[in-house]
């Protein structure tokens, strides 16, 4: 029986920017992204027949297929072969509707599984090509580390690692679903947009100084009272538990910050889980193995 269990890592948005929207509905993104050692659990198993999903607390849509699936039959129809039976299990940690991709994260876990079981010669591109059938956010969680990407968030181009940190994240007690947010940015004012280019070229440098000055995302500007009073809330305890630089994660709410010295990271994080349940330490992870 094959069988394989992988992590699921989340991402960050160490900048974020939105050039616009697309005629197909979609936005053009400018972003750098970076893989964090939060992760979900995936374990892909052959079965005799179907495919099942099993997620405990996970509630999975009853009349659709689940975006798990829809990476299999992706995946199969590239082979040019049928999906044999598949048994998808989740062990989650990375909370949801959170801005930290682990929808996308367990996507990409499921594919790296099944390129590991049926076809290992498989190019990561074409793989990236099949992720980025499912999802927008599914082609950098195939690769991990840091990158810029470009486009709807598919076109990647490797930056230089984050220089080594500890990360503390944060999740407010409310979610913000991504096209809720998208919605909010169609004809708004984004005021002061993130450094792309500044943070890349503090990458370049190995300036963690100066990544965290240009920590930036453009979907804070489009918050509402309540829900910016908690993400600024967040950001003010990082940085007095001494963060270097916060930010927003994706299209949030979840808050991030970046410490250099690891005791004060675990007091901000154990600061902050008194008033918030969902906080976590994390740290950087650069490529997959599986990708170099």
């Amino acid at each position: 029986m094959r069988t394989l269990s992988l992590t699921a890592y989340a991402k960050v948005n160490l900048a974020l920017d939105i050039l616009g929207r697309r005629d197909d509905g979609y936005h053009t993104m400018r972003m750098v992204m970076q893989a964090v050692s939060l992760g979900d659990t995936v374990t892909v198993t052959e079965t005799a027949g179907g495919f099942a999903l099993l997620a405990e607390g996970l509630e999975l849509p009853p009349d659709r297929k689940t975006m798990e699936q829809q990476a299999a039959e992706a995946f199969f129809a590239a082979l040019g072969r049928p999906v044999p039976g598949l048994e998808v299990r989740l062990e989650k940690k990375v909370p949801a509707y959170a801005g930290l991709g682990g929808g996308s994260a367990d996507v990409a876990a499921v594919l790296r599984c099944l390129r590991r079981l049926y076809c290992p010669e498989m190019p990561l591109s074409e793989l990236e090509a099949v992720g980025a059938r499912v999802g927008s956010d599914v082609p950098f969680c195939l690769r991990g580390g840091t990158c810029l990407a470009e486009g709807r968030g598919e076109v990647l181009t490797d930056l230089p690692p984050l220089p080594p940190c500890e990360i503390v994240l944060c999740k407010p007690d409310f979610g913000l679903p991504t096209p809720a947010l998208f919605a909010r940015v169609d004809g708004g004012d984004l005021g002061r947009r993130p450094d792309v280019d500044g943070m890349a070229a503090a990458l370049a440098r190995g300036d963690l100084d100066a990544v965290a000055a240009r920590l930036g995302n453009v979907f804070e500007t489009v918050l509402t009272g309540e829900e910016g009073a908690a993400v600024a809330d967040i950001r003010r305890t990082l940085l007095d538990c001494g963060a270097l630089g916060t930010v927003m994660s994706g299209s949030g709410p979840t808050v991030f910050g970046l410490f250099r010295d690891a005791a004060a990271a675990r007091e901000a994080a154990r600061t902050l889980s008194e008033r918030y349940a969902q906080t976590y330490l994390a740290r950087p992870v650069q490529k997959f193995p599986e990708t170099v």
